[in-house]
């Protein structure tokens, strides 16, 4: 993107904020200097491993993320990262479902693209530059047919999958099981990260989304957030300057994705209910209005650190439309 881009682009992210009511122009360009973007490429690269070493050291989400048989033995005590007074002693049956070794190869992946679900992807033409990446991650169980494949594309990586999709929509898994074995095909033979150690409530349920998987055979792969990993998470956003109750699932696969992945490409991460551009009425997802939970979330000022990383050129936000940018 050329200077003059560059420019276009936050005035008219300014402009939409204005509209919104949400900031004024003045402490919103003024927050987002772009210190490395006005600078050499090498200062570029500075930003981009300052941030990359500094996740890498606080969390190791390569190594910790997802639980396997190395990083959480039989016998170990768990914390649960969103109830820290509740444990669970890892047993036979937990520590046959855990992932043997590190699912993640050990070189460094090109480009990934990370997928939210914001409806400022719909009817933006999005999918094949989405499917471009070596690695696609996905938020909470999307639907990705009936015509939303050229908005968000096919290509599934790694999704993640809220459990409430489980107690809401399939009844806890209680009952018939293979509509919810049959949704999960079009992912593919992905990895689906599950948080069955975040709650208690969510436990059971996680455990019995991996037997379904593994009864009916189907290729997707079940695995397990690391609360160990949630926790250092939370902790390295706070001292970033990030207050809120808990991360968002997008703003934690982002977190993942820097360190696993040379080039980030962010795609449906607007959480404001204008368009950036021409200022028309968002939906809040691209496949429904439902609105967000603010209990958990603080979107935008989860936005407003991805928007910093942004002008730094650690990441990009994609936040125009995919089939004007391919002109």
């Amino acid at each position: 993107m050329q200077q003059h881009q560059k420019l276009n682009f936050f005035l008219d992210i300014a402009q939409a904020f204005i509209q919104l009511e949400k900031y004024t122009i003045v402490p919103f360009l003024s927050s987002y200097e772009p210190a490395c973007l006005v600078n050499s490429q090498p200062m570029l690269t500075k930003c981009l491993l300052f941030l990359r070493a500094h996740l890498n050291v606080k969390c190791n989400g390569f190594d910790n993320a997802i639980i396997t048989q190395n990083n959480t033995p039989l016998g170990l005590n768990i914390v649960y990262d969103g109830e820290k007074k509740r444990t669970l002693q890892v047993n036979e049956d937990f520590f046959n479902l855990f992932l043997k070794e590190n699912p993640f190869s050990n070189k460094k992946l090109d480009t990934c693209s990370v997928v939210g679900n914001g409806g400022i992807l719909f009817d933006s033409g999005c999918g094949k530059m989405i499917d471009s990446a070596d690695f696609v991650i996905r938020c909470n169980l999307p639907p990705l047919e009936n015509g939303y494949e050229k908005d968000v594309g096919i290509k599934t990586s790694l999704v993640t999958a809220n459990p409430t999709i489980f107690f809401n929509k399939y009844g806890s898994l209680a009952g018939r099981r293979l509509p919810f074995v049959e949704s999960l095909r079009k992912y593919g033979n992905s990895l689906l990260l599950l948080p069955a150690f975040s709650f208690g409530i969510n436990t059971a349920v996680c455990q019995r989304v991996a037997y379904t998987i593994e009864d009916f055979k189907s290729p997707i792969q079940p695995v397990f957030f690391n609360p160990q990993y949630l926790d250092s998470l939370a902790q390295f956003w706070r001292s970033e300057g990030l207050k809120e109750a808990r991360l968002s699932t997008g703003l934690i696969m982002v977190s993942m994705a820097l360190e696993l992945c040379e080039n980030v490409h962010l795609y449906g991460f607007w959480p404001f209910s204008n368009h950036p551009y021409g200022l028309y009425t968002l939906t809040n997802h691209y496949y429904d209005d439902v609105p967000p939970k603010t209990v958990f979330h603080s979107m935008p000022a989860e936005f407003d650190h991805l928007l910093q990383l942004h002008t730094e050129g650690v990441l990009r936000l994609h936040l125009e439309d995919c089939k004007s940018d391919e002109k």
